[in-house]
């Protein structure tokens, strides 16, 4: 096992909830957001405080299938659950909402939640073309004069350019982390490094936690030639893709590792997808952070190449010997991608696809298990 301790970013959930209740004392809002393309800079830059509520345990679904139907996404009616029974202290603590369009499902779930909570639904285009970063753009211009209003406070320039500065900072910390941690020599274990990069979700002073990154890369480069690797040399270096993973609906990842694999990276849109996107720093603020997030690679798109870019460029750079692409059921869009993910791996880099079609509750384990196992035999 490595020697390295992740202890500074264990618990932050509970020190962020803590935080949270003393700031709302002084008018400070709370904005939940559901999705990688709601632009947190902006939510910053008005003074509120974003925190992810996208659903990822089994717990309250049953509840959340009194209304939504049966055969839905997972991570949907996790996250209707949650809101619907109140169960979930983050989705308690926020003021308000931002949801997008990125899927039918979601779509139709949030006109559910606009019941509970102020809520501002981004349109978000079909494509990344530069022909709709228009549309996109104007939907930024929309977002803030909903946040302001809300808010009671202007997103002015100066505010937006320094919160763009320091996430900027905080992307380039995380790859330099991921990309150490998972060289040549694995310092982390897959689950390990979800846990560093979900931390700047649950951290209020993002200029702070830029500081504790800087600190633990500098560990990480310590433990290069000190520290003891995570996995034997000869463990099998594992691609994870497909729909996002967090604490939770961690199934796969822990099922590869405790088979003998070693997930080196994961390309999904709650870790490393969206971290080499930066902001342009010069110019219009708001125009370059719609065309950053605009670029984020995600199934909902088409055609969606960045992404299949993206996993080659990931395959080289952390050396992977096998890619395992998780999508939950009734995720029509990455499943349908998956064929296109196949065809691609098998062409460019003499790789199997595994595909694993799961849900959140844990009757699949051992079946998930088996296949598994046996993928990584081949290796």
């Amino acid at each position: 096992m490595s020697s390295i301790s992740i202890a500074p970013f264990e618990r932050l959930n509970e020190r962020f909830l803590l935080d949270i209740e003393s700031l709302k004392k002084t008018g400070s809002k709370v904005v939940g957001i559901y999705c990688t393309f709601a632009p947190s800079e902006l939510v910053r830059a008005a003074g509120a405080i974003p925190v992810g509520l996208c659903g990822k345990k089994q717990d309250p679904i049953p509840e959340a299938e009194k209304v939504l139907p049966s055969n839905l996404c997972p991570l949907i009616k996790s996250s209707y659950g949650y809101a619907s029974t109140d169960t979930c202290p983050f989705f308690e603590a926020s003021d308000l909402l931002i949801g997008e369009t990125t899927c039918d499902g979601k779509k139709k779930m949030f006109e559910l939640l606009r019941r509970l909570k102020p809520l501002y639904l981004m349109h978000l285009p079909y494509s990344s073309e530069e022909e709709h970063l228009a549309a996109w753009s104007n939907e930024l211009v929309k977002l803030r004069s909903f946040l302001e209003e809300q808010t009671g406070r202007r997103v002015t320039e100066e505010n937006l350019q320094r919160q763009i500065a320091v996430q900027n900072r905080i992307r380039r910390l995380l790859m330099d982390i991921a990309e150490l941690a998972m060289g040549q020599k694995v310092l982390l274990s897959g689950r390990e490094l979800m846990t560093v990069l979900e931390s700047r979700s649950f951290v209020i002073d993002q200029e702070a936690h830029a500081g504790v990154l800087a600190d633990f890369k500098d560990k990480l480069e310590a433990a290069l030639t000190d520290g003891e690797a995570a996995f034997p040399d000869q463990a099998p270096r594992i691609l994870l893709t497909g729909c996002p993973v967090g604490k939770g609906s961690d199934k796969v990842l822990r099922l590869v590792e405790e088979s003998g694999g070693g997930v080196v990276c994961q390309e999904n849109c709650t870790t490393l997808k969206t971290l080499g996107l930066m902001v342009e720093e010069n110019g219009d603020p708001l125009h370059a952070l719609s065309r950053r997030y605009l670029s984020i690679p995600c199934s909902c798109m088409t055609p969606n190449q960045g992404r299949l870019e993206l996993i080659s460029e990931f395959i080289g750079k952390f050396r992977v010997q096998g890619v395992i692409d998780l999508t939950w059921h009734c995720c029509h869009t990455y499943n349908v991608e998956s064929y296109f993910l196949r065809e691609h791996l098998l062409k460019e880099h003499g790789l199997r696809l595994l595909q694993v079609e799961t849900d959140y509750s844990q009757g699949d384990t051992e079946q998930l298990r088996a296949r598994i196992e046996a993928y990584l035999e081949l290796i």
